[in-house]
């Protein structure tokens, strides 16, 4: 029986808005990645059946297929084919998911699943700028009556959770204190891959702030309502970066040398209340230790996109969960949200961390807009 297994997780730094990967074309921090990757697996990527990529901000630059001109910005073979998708914050996670289904599948015998997003260089929302408001439809109105807001959903999610403006700000220097240990300690070495730009060389998260404190962050305006508890502080960053995994079977693994560092153990998709958006990682949890069989005891790292504070606290809240566990390593908030790469950075996170901590279950979940999540389980081996 065939299954879907991972035998290398890289990803580039995650820059900072206009920090030290703005100057790099999205296409290009795309073919960094796949380029190491094609290395450090000593493949050739001749072999390679598809690049499913995922990328949210599809104007500009990042149109086109960036799966595809990124695999010829990568210099590998013409022949090599890519795939972009757009599942909002989601999108590379899904990759992995379209990944792991073909190769199980036989439709693949090796595929990349990634993702990139430069928002530096195009601007969150631009496409909302070019054609008109995607929730302006009639169906849509006579259903919902609103345009949808990630912000406003945010601020509703802390309010039905009971999560105060100190909760949110506590988990947010938590999360900036866990990177900036995780950092300093060499967590990420192994699965970072230096950018060189004209300007220097990125080879660190530039996110992770140290020695914030409740008191500065108190100084800060709410950012959607007025008296609202959502700010720039504890919510993710606006960011640059791109991730890469190479997924195929444990017998080509085997075939061609190659150490699996985990399965796709079980990967599942939900729907939730598309003018929230957030509170997707609930039910998709609870889809994905059904479907899997296991227990959420069984799991021994969870990794929740930070896309605002209440969203992880939210979910930690619903399941009773260790939050020793939850986003060990910091998330969005310190470590930054290039959107469609996300869900792969926080896969090549989690995988390493389960590796370097001998832990036999992973999972990972992330709110998509329009009000989905992905969730994954990983199974080290």
């Amino acid at each position: 029986m065939r299954d879907a297994v991972v035998v290398e997780a890289l990803r580039s730094p995650v820059g900072k808005r206009k920090g030290g990967l703005a100057d790099t074309h999205p296409a290009d921090l795309s073919a960094v990645v796949l380029t190491a990757l094609a290395e450090r697996t000593g493949l050739d990527a001749a072999i390679i059946d598809d690049v499913v990529w995922g990328c949210v901000g599809q104007v500009g630059e990042q149109t086109g297929d960036i799966a595809r001109t990124a695999i010829l910005s990568a210099g590998w073979p013409e022949h090599v084919p890519g795939v972009t998708i757009d599942r909002q914050c989601g999108s590379s996670q899904q990759a992995i998911h379209f990944a792991a289904a073909g190769v199980i599948a036989g439709h693949y015998e090796f595929a990349v699943a990634g993702g990139v997003e430069s928002m530096s260089r195009v601007t969150m929302g631009l496409a909302f700028t070019l054609g008109g408001d995607p929730f302006s439809g009639d169906g849509w109105q006579s259903r919902y009556g609103a345009t949808a807001n990630q912000g406003v959903g945010a601020e509703t999610v802390a309010n039905l959770w009971n999560l105060s403006r100190n909760q949110l700000d506590e988990y947010a220097l938590r999360s900036h204190a866990r990177a900036a240990v995780a950092q300093d300690e060499g967590a990420f070495d192994e699965q970072i891959v230096p950018v060189y730009t004209p300007t220097g060389v990125v080879a660190r998260d530039e996110g992770i702030r140290r020695g914030g404190t409740a008191e500065a962050l108190a100084t800060l305006r709410p950012a959607f309502t007025e008296d609202g508890v959502i700010h720039a502080g504890n919510s993710s960053q606006i960011s640059d970066g791109a991730a890469a995994l190479m997924v195929t079977t444990s017998e080509n693994a085997r075939q061609h040398g190659l150490t699996p560092l985990a399965r796709v153990h079980t990967a599942v998709v939900t729907g939730s209340d598309p003018m929230i958006m957030l509170t997707g990682p609930i039910p998709a949890t609870k889809k994905a230790l059904k479907t899997s069989g296991l227990s959420l005891s069984d799991i021994g790292a969870f990794e929740i996109n930070e896309a605002f504070a209440p969203v992880p606290l939210a979910w930690a809240s619903d399941f009773d969960a260790d939050q020793n566990k939850l986003n060990p390593l910091g998330g969005a908030i310190a470590l930054g949200h290039p959107a469609g790469g996300s869900g792969a950075r926080i896969a090549t996170t989690l995988i390493h961390h389960m590796r370097n901590h001998g832990i036999k279950y992973g999972l990972q979940s992330m709110c998509e807009g329009g009000g989905q999540a992905n969730a994954t389980i990983f199974e080290l081996l």
